[in-house]
């Protein structure tokens, strides 16, 4: 073919070779919010450096290689025998590795850990999302088993060590380990009281065998999984080391790997236990009560992985549009697709912020911080979670059928995008977990509103809704059927009080015009053309100031 008929011209450059925390500006500005002066020097160093692994070409090489070679499941060896194994491809590794190295395992005895964690973790999963699993599961892991100071004093240095270890070895034999999560069955879901997996005592202080199976195990080449069984004293939580001390593998039995929607880089899988040695993570009974802490834990993640798709999402189409040319002039500079990027970016600082103040709400540790994420925390993952998929599918749309090519990484962010919605509880666990706290922890409520109460004042749309929501706190009746409708409208408000405080005036007021004034649309790009949305695309703009 002649190259006079095929010169390419009109085409983005790939949004490679960048850093990722220093292009944007949201999240830059979070972490010098939230951490003190003596330690935002020592944390921007290392947050630089997983940035500009993120967005160099390598790390998407590793994510395209991760999710075109998913997992496979391999039951036996040549002989016969049950192996169990899970083979990832060297991508996969290399990520994991990456991360851990990096730290996104190791936040709760860090001071600002949470807060250097987070903003760690919405960097490194634009890179890829499906890793992201583990690390949430490690990390997570940590005050469940604080339950039992001995557990923990063997397993913790373990879980936020910088060292991946890939192997099958006992655990004690590791420099680092990495922790999974088995609750589900298949004829409970969400309900994981209805568990038929039983644990029967042994003669051993806190030993048990399990009998039984688990719909959805995540992350299963773990070196450990936290579990719930029926003891004889109720549902109770358990850990389950994959191999154990002597060298032989646990009864562990893989049936399959999810065929799943998205995530393809991660497996989630089918377990059965028969004699499967266990041990006891607090009390019996209290199985629900002990693995709390690190189901919070991961809904933050949630929120948090969230975040990232979204900003990643935007800052492709930001970046798309700044040199993609129609109609005469650049896409950016149009006044429809202004509009669109606009609204994208509001919802995606809107995320940011949000994710950003629950991880310091988790540093400082007090009683009204915890009383605050009781309500804060299932709201967001709620919304948050929620919102991914549509502006997603926008953002895709913005690079027109570029953006549908998997070549473009977009369809992969799509796929994934549904997924938070789901783990960890969806919507209505959400919803229904907050009914639950508004009910039974006023402290946590009074937190909520003085949070949100410090931002009165500030913004006359802001002021209406807050006036509207306690109003609709006020009558409980039928508060079940409305119950979601409740928790969007506590996290619209809760993140408009956090903009309206700490983002430039622009955005706070775009996004209180919009999301709490009732003057916007029922698709994305319907923004009051009036509002200043040049600056608020021109924030988002994935460049280093």
């Amino acid at each position: 073919m002649a190259a006079t008929t095929h010169t390419v011209s009109n085409q983005a450059p790939p949004l490679l070779g960048y850093d990722v925390f220093g292009a944007d500006r949201v999240l830059t500005e979070a972490v010098e919010r939230h951490l003190p002066a003596d330690l935002l020097d020592e944390a921007r160093g290392p947050l630089a450096e997983l940035g500009r692994s993120a967005g160099s070409a390598q790390a998407a090489e590793w994510g395209a290689q991760a999710n075109e070679n998913p997992p496979r499941l391999r039951t036996h060896d040549r002989y016969g025998n049950r192996v169990d194994e899970v083979e990832f491809h060297p991508a996969w590794h290399r990520l994991l590795g990456h991360a851990v190295t990096a730290g996104l395992t190791d936040a709760w005895d860090r001071p600002g850990g949470h807060v250097r964690r987070t903003a760690g973790f919405l960097v490194w999963t634009q890179a890829e999302a499906g890793h992201g699993c583990p690390l949430s599961m490690t990390h997570a892991a940590v005050p469940a088993l604080r339950t039992d100071p001995a557990v923990a004093a063997e397993w913790e240095p373990l879980l936020t060590s910088r060292v991946y270890e890939e192997e099958l070895r006992p655990a004690g034999q590791k420099a680092g380990a990495l922790l999974g999560m088995g609750m589900t069955e298949k004829q409970g879901g969400t309900d994981v009281r209805s568990s038929t997996t039983r644990a029967e005592p042994l003669s051993g202080e806190g030993e048990y065998l399990l009998t039984g199976h688990k719909w959805f195990c995540s992350a299963p080449m773990s070196d450990g999984f936290l579990v719930l069984a029926q003891a004889p004293g109720g549902l109770t939580c358990f850990l389950l080391p994959r191999v154990l001390p002597d060298g032989t593998r646990n009864v562990f039995a893989i049936q399959r790997l999810k065929d799943k929607l998205g995530n393809r880089s991660n497996a989630s899988a089918e377990v059965e236990f028969d004699g499967t040695w266990v041990r006891r993570i607090g009390e019996e009974g209290r199985g629900v009560r002990t693995i709390i802490d690190m189901v919070a834990a991961t809904r933050l993640d949630c929120v948090t992985g969230s975040a990232a798709l979204m900003r990643q999402a935007v800052a492709q189409a930001v970046h798309h549009t700044t040199y993609r040319s129609a109609f005469g002039g650049l896409l950016v500079d149009k006044p429809l697709m202004r509009n669109v990027l606009a609204d994208l970016a509001l919802e995606s600082e809107a995320a940011t912020v949000l994710a950003m103040r629950l991880a310091a709400a988790y540093d400082a540790g007090t009683e009204s911080e915890s009383a605050f994420l009781r309500i804060a925390v299932p709201a967001a993952k709620y919304w948050v979670t929620k919102r991914c998929a549509p502006l997603v599918a926008e953002a895709l749309e913005c690079l027109g059928g570029n953006g549908y090519v998997e070549e473009s990484g977009m369809p992969r962010l799509l796929r994934e995008a549904p997924l938070n919605s789901i783990w960890e509880g969806s919507g209505n666990v959400q919803a229904l977990d907050v009914l639950r706290a508004l009910q039974r922890e006023p402290l946590a409520l009074n937190a909520f509103l003085q949070e949100v109460g410090r931002a009165r004042g500030a913004d006359h749309r802001l002021d209406r809704a807050i006036r509207d929501l306690l109003t609709e706190l006020a009558d409980l009746q039928g508060i079940e059927a409305r119950a979601r409708r409740l928790v969007e409208r506590m996290a619209l408000v809760l993140q408009g009080s956090l903009l309206v405080r700490w983002a430039p005036p622009e955005v706070a007021d775009a996004f209180c015009a919009s999301r709490l004034g009732r003057e916007w649309g029922s698709a994305f790009g319907t923004l009051p053309h009036t509002l200043d949305l040049a600056s608020v695309v021109e924030r988002a703009r994935p460049v280093e100031r």
